[in-house]
């Protein structure tokens, strides 16, 4: 049975982001560990994306399943809503210990798009229980925060948000700065300000990850988001790609200047076993719901609301990122893919290189749809090497976990260095 898994899996699975028609069967797996994915006819993959950028530990780590497992037997599942826990607890003290500092408060959710659906309600509530209602939402140019309709709403890739035009939030964009400047995106932010109050910014913190690991510049960004502020619009940093150790601190918004008001968290928050999103604020942000009044309150849940197996692994992963051999794993991935983009950056076939911590991305001399052919010839090249890829139209990119070994990331780069000589 389990060698017919694609076909059993064909009558009945709708799977994300595909055109049944036209996409091949799914690849079955049977297991994974480490760095590595398992097919049922036992072949290894590198998972060269950390399964979309959760798994950086890798897999089935066992400092991350034993605590999860030791929770099991505890308490597995409880409504949030009158009832607190130990693990729910102590990561909110651990995790507010590493956020930037005027953090304060979380909200628990259950992934990335619902994160940020709430930092959009709040932000809009915020201004409403003030008494000055702002209606319009700014963001960037093609970034991407999430496919619920608040999330869809603010995302800029016509790809996802094509058949519901005109049904979503009230969202001005803006340019993401392409230089210290920023010129282009502050005098487009500056005519936003003018025709509408702008309730709250969101933005990915200096890499724009399915926009194809697009990166933009920290001085010009940090302009940007003083400007915001100034307008008394709020600045929400969507950290769910970014966050926990990706571009080279915990957290990107780090390297900027300016302190979000409030920041989404969710995919390596729980090191990929399970989901959870994490909507912080601060003071200020939690101030304006905090009233007698109870049309103030912020009335948004989920059943799974700070499930304890979550925040168990959540805590688990928050204590291996730590630890000094995780942040010399990501220094050295760094390092390494700082020496490959200076090696591969001249190569004809290369249009750009570019790298931000764990994170490569090189964008290929060659023209190609976001989900089209060569999406799908790249990745078939990839896999038939024993790498997990999922190219964006003309661009491959990778994100390893952090345990990768320098003999692991070797074969990635040497599978990139060999699509160079495949492409026409």
């Amino acid at each position: 049975m389990r060698h017919n898994l694609s076909q059993r899996d064909a009558k009945h699975i709708w799977h994300p982001l595909t055109q049944h028609k036209t996409h091949a069967k799914s690849h079955a797996l049977s297991r994974a560990s480490g760095v590595y994915l398992y097919d049922t006819e036992g072949k290894a993959y590198i998972d060269a994306i950390s399964s979309w950028y959760t798994a950086v530990y890798g897999h089935c780590n066992d400092r991350i399943t034993g605590p999860v497992a030791a929770q099991m037997q505890q308490l597995d599942q409880v409504v949030f809503s009158g009832f607190t826990h130990e693990p729910a607890v102590r990561l909110s003290e651990k995790l507010i210990a590493r956020l930037p500092g005027n953090q304060e408060k979380l909200f628990f959710s259950e992934n990335g798009s619902t994160a940020v659906e709430v930092a959009i309600k709040m932000a809009l509530q915020y201004h409403h229980n003030l008494g000055a209602p702002r209606p319009v939402l700014l963001a960037f140019e093609s970034g991407f925060h999430g496919d619920t309709f608040g999330a869809l709403s603010v995302s800029g890739l016509s790809v996802y948000n094509g058949p519901f035009e005109g049904m979503a939030l009230e969202v001005r964009r803006i340019p993401v700065p392409r230089d210290a400047a920023a010129t282009e995106s502050l005098h487009a932010l500056e005519r936003v300000l003018e025709e509408a109050p702008v309730a709250g910014f969101i933005y990915e913190p200096l890499v724009q990850g399915a926009a194809a690991m697009k990166t933009h510049d920290p001085e010009g960004l940090g302009k940007i988001l003083l400007r915001v502020r100034e307008s008394g619009a709020l600045l929400i940093a969507d950290e769910v790609m970014t966050g926990f150790g990706k571009t080279g601190t915990f957290f990107a918004s780090e390297q900027l200047p300016l302190s979000p008001d409030l920041i989404c968290l969710s995919k390596a928050l729980t090191a990929g076993l399970l989901p959870m999103g994490i909507t912080s604020c601060s003071a200020a942000v939690f101030g304006a719901f905090y009233s007698d009044s109870i049309e103030k309150g912020f009335f948004h849940g989920h059943t799974y609301t700070a499930n304890p197996l979550a925040c168990s692994a959540a805590l688990a992963a928050l204590e291996l990122l730590e630890t000094a051999e995780m942040q010399q794993n990501i220094a050295r991935i760094t390092a390494s893919h700082a020496e490959f983009a200076r090696k591969v950056s001249q190569h004809p076939r290369v249009r750009e290189a570019r790298h931000i911590g764990v994170i490569f991305a090189m964008d290929l001399a060659v023209e190609g749809e976001r989900y089209g052919n060569l999406r799908d010839t790249l990745y078939s090249f990839f896999m038939d090497r024993g790498v997990y890829l999922r190219p964006l139209g003309n661009t491959v990119y990778i994100l390893p976990p952090y345990v990768i070994t320098n003999e692991e990331l070797q074969k990635l780069y040497q599978a990139l260095e060999e699509v160079l000589e495949f492409i026409r």
